[in-house]
Order: C-alpha cells, then sequence, then structure tokens
C-alpha cells in the first residue's frame, strides 16, 4: 500500500507540474509565458522532485512503461506491475482534475487543453501517426535505458534522480511539437479522461501512447535482462 500511495503521489504530480506548466504559463503572454524549454524542464524536474520524495519507497516509476519496462527485465513481479499501473493511472486522473478545476476559474474562459498528447492536423506540429508512433516508441526507449541503468547494482545511485529527470527533459524538448511527448501511457490517459468533454478527439488517439510506450519499454527492459545493458557483462 506505502508504494502504491508513492506512486499516486508521484504521478499526480508529474501531471500537476508538467501539464500544468503546458496549460498555464504555455497560455500566458509576455514576462509570464513559457516556451517548450520551460515545459520540459517543468516536467524534467518534477521527476527529480519525486525521484528524491517517493524514490526511497516505490522507486519512482511515475509511469507504466517504466513499471513494465523494469517487469521485462525481471526488476518486480507482475503483482506489482500491475498495482503500480493502476497508483499511476489513478493519480495521472486526479492531477489532471485538480488542474481541470484550476482552469476551470480562469475568468475569461479557457479552451479545455489539459496538456492532451495527439497527432495529426490543428496538434502542434502535424505530423502524422507513423511520425508520432516512432519517436514515442524511441524516446520511451532510451528513458527507460537510462532509468535501468543508472539505478543498476553499481550505479550511482544519489545521481539517479538528476539523471532521469535530466533525460526526460532533453525527451520534451526533441518530442514536444510531435506528441506533446508522452513515454508515459498514465500521463496521457490523464489529460485525455477528464478533458474528454471539451477535446474529444484525444481519446480516439489514446491508443498510441499506451501501445508504442509499452513497446520502447519493453524492448529495454529484454535489453537489461538478457545482461545486454547489464554492468555485470560489462
Amino acid at each position: 500500500m506505502k508504494k502504491s500511495i508513492a506512486e499516486f503521489i508521484g504521478t499526480f504530480t508529474l501531471v500537476f507540474i508538467g501539464c500544468g506548466a503546458a496549460v498555464i504559463g504555455g497560455m500566458g503572454a509576455g514576462p509570464t509565458a513559457i516556451d517548450v524549454l520551460g515545459i520540459a524542464f517543468a516536467f524534467g524536474l518534477a521527476i527529480v522532485a519525486m525521484a528524491y520524495g517517493i524514490g526511497p519507497v516505490s522507486g519512482c516509476h511515475v509511469n507504466p512503461a517504466v513499471s513494465f519496462g523494469a517487469f521485462m527485465a525481471g526488476r518486480m513481479s507482475l503483482a506489482d506491475l500491475i498495482s503500480y499501473a493502476i497508483a499511476q493511472t489513478l493519480g495521472a486522473i486526479a492531477g489532471a482534475a485538480v488542474l481541470y478545476l484550476i482552469l476551470s476559474g480562469k475568468a475569461s474562459g479557457w479552451t479545455g487543453g489539459l496538456g492532451q498528447n495527439g497527432w495529426g492536423a490543428h496538434y502542434l506540429g502535424e505530423y502524422n501517426v507513423t511520425s508520432a508512433f516512432v519517436f514515442e516508441t524511441v524516446a520511451t526507449f532510451i528513458f527507460v535505458v537510462c532509468i535501468l541503468g543508472v539505478t543498476q547494482e553499481g550505479s550511482p545511485s544519489m545521481l539517479a534522480g538528476l539523471a532521469i529527470g535530466l533525460t526526460l527533459c532533453a525527451i520534451h524538448i526533441v518530442g514536444i511539437n510531435v506528441t506533446g511527448v508522452s513515454v508515459n501511457p498514465a500521463r496521457s490517459i490523464g489529460p485525455a479522461l477528464i478533458g474528454m468533454a471539451k477535446n474529444p478527439a484525444a481519446v480516439g488517439q489514446l491508443w498510441l501512447f499506451i501501445i508504442a510506450p509499452l513497446l520502447g519499454a519493453g524492448v529495454a527492459g529484454v535489453l537489461f535482462r538478457a545482461n545486454v545493458l547489464s554492468a555485470k557483462n560489462a
């Protein structure tokens, strides 16, 4: 239960801070506006904060794809994978719900944006589904390789949170204009479900942000399980 609570809090924080930066900071003008770099650092720093805040309790996966990668690497049980994924998804939904409540109080109104992921016409850089799928798969693979690598035996564990957060930041710098960057099924599910009334298209595109991250994470996990990327055989 402690691990599930920690994962709930961690994923709530990721969505609230990261997506909040995108839709609250991103909708500003002049000195109140932030750009891609600001949003990228919001996601990355949220992970850094939670890595040190809840990492000692649950490992700070805050992402079903990361948990799936750890499972495929032989580092967690199926039961733990399921409980983590449920807690992460609920945390993301709660984070998006709090954002919805805050944004609903904007006097000039609001379009319904909650940082939903997507692709295609009228979405950011208007990349197609192939570009979106390739980006999410490759980016998640890189992210999970970093996580499994810096948390394996013999790695400098005190720096793990910083390395993971900076990797997520770099991924966002590259990919925000492609998909808004998911690499995390829960992070996509929360805003899509809570914002469904105003942006139903995001729900229809959720399949990509579940399948592609799990595929990328699964490949990374298999490589560690096979000792291809394990420090034991270095």
